[in-house]
């Protein structure tokens, strides 16, 4: 059998956030339930023991939410306790968790590092552009707590990255926020696209993104990130080493620069499963884990019919010869897309500016760091 990964919301919707341009938040308004509460551990033990069942090289475990910290540190000690007793074959064993920091004090960034998690930790830049759209519940600024947060797991010698969500603000201001990282000793980095609700037109918030915006920033991003690479302090970028290991013949490890979808498995607190993330809703359930097994929900007709819409290519993209490196984008911003019709990516005059820029100094990277 092959390695699987799971990305499971283990308190569903609920955080202690509430970031304006919160992409989850708008899924779950979409569905019958909005919110599915704490996973029950009897849930949570199905899902670990099925996982274990299946796979014989590697298991991976992707905590989000919502706030997958608001299920409380017990939940994640039982996690361990189970994997433990059910990986009776040794099999290798991966645990990641995307978390906004609130809840990350001494107790938690020593149970992080102990058990070997890796961490994505939001921020998004400067105290003045993170606080702007990621306020808690009572409308409070929250910078000030995260980089605490980011300063518990350095002294506990936890391993994390820092996850960025490219707003309009963050793409205006991308030079400052890259030093300010840099200042901070962060070195490993994720800027990801904010996007817009489902079924809306891009560019429609006051935070939203444009494609003249977006273009411009990953210039001047990669710029940056282009010029620390030949010194002793070079930055990971996980996009601009996706597209390096992809000109050196590999293939990406981020989902959305693959050219289609692959159908993970994206399990809610109530157990319900889903092909990804940005499709959490009643439409693209593809199963339940305490009912179905993996290989059943992934040929099923759902997510056959999800697989299949997202390799659809717009007729533009045909004969740009960016394709192989931009490969459409990911389907969140090709929407609304179905079996049989061609829709271009929203960002794509993003895409095709960058690459012009970027192309010849990419090639370079590539040549110089896989030969």
């Amino acid at each position: 059998m092959p390695a699987i990964s799971l990305l499971i919301k283990p308190a569903s919707s609920s955080c202690n956030m509430r970031c304006e341009y919160c992409f989850y938040a708008d899924v779950a308004s979409h569905r019958e339930t909005p919110n599915y509460g704490v996973m029950s551990e009897e849930t949570l033990e199905i899902i670990v023991q099925k996982a274990f069942d299946y796979a014989d090289t590697l298991v991976a475990f992707g905590f989000q939410g919502g706030e997958p910290t608001m299920a409380g540190l017990d939940f994640f000690r039982r996690v361990v306790e189970l994997q433990k007793k059910y990986n009776t074959r040794r099999i290798q064993v991966n645990n990641a968790i995307q978390t906004n920091g609130l809840n990350i004090n001494d107790e938690w960034a020593e149970f992080l590092h102990e058990n070997n998690f890796l961490v994505g930790l939001s921020l998004d830049g400067t105290a003045d552009i993170h606080d702007r759209y990621r306020r808690d519940a009572e409308g409070r600024g929250t910078f000030e707590r995260v980089l605490a947060a980011a300063r518990v797991m350095e002294r506990h010698r936890v391993e994390f990255n820092i996850l960025t969500t490219v707003n309009i603000d963050v793409a205006r201001n991308i030079e400052r926020i890259y030093y300010f990282f840099r200042k901070q000793g962060f070195s490993y980095l994720q800027f990801i696209p904010c996007l817009d609700e489902l079924n809306q037109p891009g560019g429609q918030n006051g935070y939203s993104l444009t494609p003249e915006a977006y273009g411009d920033f990953l210039k001047r991003l990669f710029r940056l990130w282009y010029v620390d690479l030949n010194t002793k302090r070079p930055v990971s970028i996980r996009y601009f080493d996706n597209l390096v290991m992809m000109l050196g013949g590999y293939p990406p490890e981020s989902c959305g620069m693959s050219g289609s979808c692959s159908c993970y498995y994206m399990i809610e607190a109530d157990g319900s499963v889903y092909p990804c993330d940005f499709y959490v809703t009643d439409e693209w359930r593809i199963g339940r884990v305490q009912t179905d097994g993996w290989a059943e929900m992934s040929a099923s007709d759902t997510a056959r019919r999800f697989v299949e819409i997202s390799r659809q290519v717009a007729e533009e993209c045909q004969s740009c010869p960016y394709y192989r490196l931009c490969r459409g984008g990911c389907r969140r911003n090709r929407e609304p897309i179905s079996l049989g019709e061609n829709t271009p990516n929203f960002l794509c005059p993003a895409f095709r500016e960058f690459f012009a820029y970027a192309a010849e100094d990419l090639a370079k990277a590539a040549r110089k760091f896989l030969r």
